[in-house]
């Protein structure tokens, strides 16, 4: 039997990726999480797991091998709030626990499949997996890319210095189930669930870094979509390095809104501008605290993803959000306007 560990078990990637390795009957999984905030058991108890570890315990007995032969493990677990300022903690959480990690898997023969972050890219203009295009914008990103360097470092350019597998993927705007938690880094998506039923309505920033309301453009990635890109690298188990893992497609945050609002509203709408005529899109003035750490512009390159093989096709935004929304209304016990029109 395949045993495999995910860290951030309970989080939204890694309670996917559960999932995901649950479809394919694959059951004896060792999840990994800080359940402090005790909500997040919500994200494992329709799972199947062997066993759950707490964070704190894990990395050093995996490291003495107390978890007998383990394939692959899913490093999910990180701080991943890019408003947190406390760099001594993200770094110790996010770079030095997984260089630990790193090293642990080598020794063991484990293969390595972690998330990275498109926050290493920072204001560029060109997302593509090479130096010259990183410059973070957070402490968060700094500590992304720093793990990524590590990685070249210890495996080398090709990665094929590495004992076994090791794939990095730079997730982008990732949105989609099991991430209720999250609190105020959930995706737009999410929040404009909840806006729209609390307020018949939805909110967008308005103009900022030279893009009109709500046309700041970013990689949004369904969750289901990152969970097969995962699954297909440990489908592979030669294929090593660092990946962007979006849809190489971006889309302005008003095709969010207009896919909630069609989602939801019996008469829905063409456009954004159309929903803003109806009262059902409302710009907020661009906050403070993000100025100068905002990335209004994302788009991955695929080249590397589609070089090493994996030729996932990804949902867009309009059909995408239109799932999401399908699965937050059933738990909410509505029927999604669109499927009644």
């Amino acid at each position: 039997m395949t045993r495999v560990v995910v860290t951030g078990a309970a989080g939204f990637i890694g309670s996917n990726i559960v999932k995901g390795l649950n479809a394919r009957g694959i059951t004896d999984i060792i999840a990994v999480d800080d359940l402090t905030q005790g909500d997040k058991f919500l994200n494992l108890a329709d799972l199947r797991i062997a066993d759950y570890v707490d964070a704190d315990d894990f990395y050093a007995d995996f490291a003495d091998g107390a978890y007998g032969k383990v394939e692959a493990v899913f490093h999910e677990g990180a701080c991943s709030d890019t408003m947190e300022t406390d760099g001594k903690y993200m770094m110790e959480n996010n770079y030095a626990v997984s260089c630990s990690l790193f090293e642990s898997c080598q020794q063991r023969g484990t293969r390595l499949l972690y998330a990275s972050s498109a926050a290493v890219y920072g204001g560029s203009d060109t997302f593509r997996e090479t130096p010259q295009f990183e410059a973070p914008l957070n402490v968060y990103g700094y500590s992304k890319l720093l793990f990524d360097q590590r990685m070249r470092i210890e495996c080398g350019k090709d990665f094929k210095r590495a004992k076994r597998q090791v794939a990095g993927f730079r997730y982008f705007n990732v949105y989609g189930p099991r991430e209720q938690h999250k609190g105020r880094m959930a995706s737009v998506a999410f929040h404009q669930f909840n806006q729209f039923r609390e307020l018949a309505k939805v909110r967008l920033f308005g103009e900022y870094g030279g893009y009109g309301p709500g046309a700041q453009t970013r990689d949004f990635v369904f969750a289901d979509d990152v969970v097969a890109v995962n699954l297909w690298f440990f489908d592979h188990p030669a294929r090593s390095g660092i990946f962007n893992l979006g849809t190489g497609r971006a889309q302005p945050f008003n095709d969010v809104a207009v896919a909630v609002i069609n989602a939801l509203h019996p008469g829905g709408v063409q456009d954004a501008m159309a929903a803003v005529d109806l009262g059902l899109l409302e710009y907020i003035p661009f906050p403070d605290a993000l100025r100068g750490k905002y990335q209004c512009y994302t788009q991955a390159d695929l080249t590397a993803l589609r070089d090493a093989g994996c030729d996932h096709a990804f949902a867009d935004v309009q059909a995408g959000v239109a799932a999401y929304m399908g699965t937050l209304c059933a738990r909410a016990g509505q029927l999604p306007a669109a499927a009644a029109r």
